[in-house]
């Protein structure tokens, strides 16, 4: 039976994992932590849970060929429920608008909110359908492999549509295109955030997230987003794979264009295949020599900063996703990109699980997860924005929702780009690797199997095809693809 080695139980490593053992290899997994699940964690404290790191669950039918490739049933593992409104937004002027799942309660909500008809929105869902479908077997559902992926058939008619695929203008001009309302085009501009990136760089073709979300779908997990890692956990353990947590990867052993062995507390353990589920950029460190790669940090993508609050009142004002934008949009990413720094008006994500689990805040209170996007950890003051930001952003949300929460805030624990980096050994608290900020950025992104090491292969966000819960899976499955392959 050959063997393969995973450094990292994120929900990548999770999947790699399953879909390999699924395919009868013998997997061990090592991870650092001693809990899986990356940036997907969780915590609590005095009776609130909190969600780390993602909080929606889209492409749902990726999650549910999962299991069923590994011979399980999703609905044995999780209570998947489909969100009403995706999301709510807040804007400057006063106006909340609710991205309702159903397309025409969406559509009717706009026409009495924003200058906008349902025809724009149903015009702008075709477009974003047609890039998604001719996109998602090249970028999406394979692995990358270079020039011979774009030799293949479908690849081909995909290229000879390439205007469809709209990546010769930016995100925001061809949201300019669509809707005159600029609430409309702030709205949908805001899915570059999803990657990273800035949607007045990053090209249209990153249109087909407006698709996942809005036409096919956003969904919750009862028990919260942790719920979906402990799953994938226990169908792993089930189908053999070994776990060694709080063991980490020191270094590798290389012999030639193989790599040999891992590292883990002084011991060299030795397998057939070796998949990093690490942040790319901070694997390169490990597998290279610095004379080997260089690392652009002009490209990184975005980071965060994110205040978990446990706040001792309930606010009907509020839904499960908010998003309170900012002014000024354009002035916020060149803050973050160009500049390197925060915007003094910032746009704010509030997540608030218990709104559906009430089992994640006690009796009349509310875990809120609130998030800003920032640059990455370039040797900023952390300590001075973090407080700092922390006053604008309590500030911000007094007005917009005219309550006072700084004395309602019963505890709080902050992650910023710096606290990131060091926890979950991203690249410069970076998100998701490098941002897609160009038009040829999804050639780019780090291929799931190395270059240089033929044994060697890659998954997470950090590599093809990218952020967010159903992609890292999909990062998963190719893996397991490819090493299958090499077996024939």
């Amino acid at each position: 039976m050959k063997t393969v080695g995973i450094i990292g139980a994120g929900i990548g490593g999770l999947s790699a994992a399953i879909h390999l053992a699924s395919k009868g290899f013998e997997v061990t997994v090592f991870e650092k932590n001693s809990l899986p699940g990356g940036k997907a964690s969780s915590f609590s404290h005095q009776g609130f849970r909190f969600d780390t790191g993602p909080s929606l669950l889209t492409m749902i039918d990726v999650v549910e060929q999962l299991f069923d490739e590994a011979g399980e049933h999703l609905s044995d593992y999780l209570d998947v429920k489909k969100l009403d409104v995706l999301c709510k937004y807040f804007y400057p002027d006063g106006i909340e608008l609710n991205a309702y799942s159903d397309f025409n309660k969406f559509a009717a909500e706009i026409e009495s909110k924003t200058s906008d008809t349902s025809n724009n929105l149903s015009e702008y869902f075709s477009y974003s359908k047609v890039i998604f479908d001719l996109t998602k077997k090249i970028f999406l559902y394979d692995p990358y492999m270079g020039i011979k992926s774009l030799l293949n058939f479908n690849s081909v008619k995909t290229l000879f549509k390439i205007r469809k695929i709209d990546s010769f203008r930016t995100m925001h001009e061809a949201n300019k295109s669509f809707f005159s309302d600029p609430k409309l085009v702030q709205l949908f501009d805001r899915y570059a955030t999803y990657n990273g990136s800035n949607p007045y760089l990053a090209p249209a073709t990153l249109n087909l997230i407006s698709h996942v979300e809005n036409s096919l779908g956003g969904y919750y997990l009862s028990e919260g987003m942790y719920s979906l890692v402990k799953a994938l956990w226990n169908l792993a353990l089930k189908k053999g794979v070994n776990f060694m947590l709080s063991r980490n990867v020191s270094s590798v052993r290389k012999s030639g264009n193989k790599i040999e062995s891992l590292i883990s507390e002084n011991k060299p353990y030795s397998f057939d295949y070796y998949v990093s589920n690490l942040d790319s950029l901070s694997a390169n460190k490990l597998f290279f020599s610095e004379s080997d790669f260089k690392i652009k940090e002009e490209r990184l993508s975005s980071s965060a900063m994110v205040f978990y609050w446990g706040i001792n009142t309930e606010f009907p004002q509020l839904d499960t996703h908010n998003i309170l934008f900012s002014a000024d949009y354009k002035k916020e990413f060149n803050s973050i990109f160009l500049e390197k720094t925060i915007s003094d008006d910032v746009t704010i994500y509030i997540y608030v699980s218990s709104k559906f689990n009430p089992a994640d805040a006690p009796e009349g209170c509310e875990n809120w997860f609130v998030m800003i996007n920032t640059p990455p950890n370039l040797n900023q003051n952390w300590f001075e924005l973090t407080e700092t930001y922390r006053a604008l952003i309590i500030d911000k949300i007094e007005s917009v929702i005219e309550t006072d929460i700084r004395s309602k805030i019963l505890f709080e624990k902050v992650l910023n780009p710096e606290i990131m980096e060091h926890q979950t050994g991203s690249y410069k608290g970076s998100l998701y690797g490098y941002s897609s900020n160009t038009r040829f950025s999804a050639f780019k992104r780090q291929s799931n199997r190395s270059k240089k090491f033929k044994n060697l292969f890659y998954c997470g966000g950090s590599a093809h095809p990218g952020g967010g819960i159903p992609l890292v899976i999909l990062s998963g499955k190719n893996v397991s693809e490819l090493i299958a392959d090499v077996q024939y």
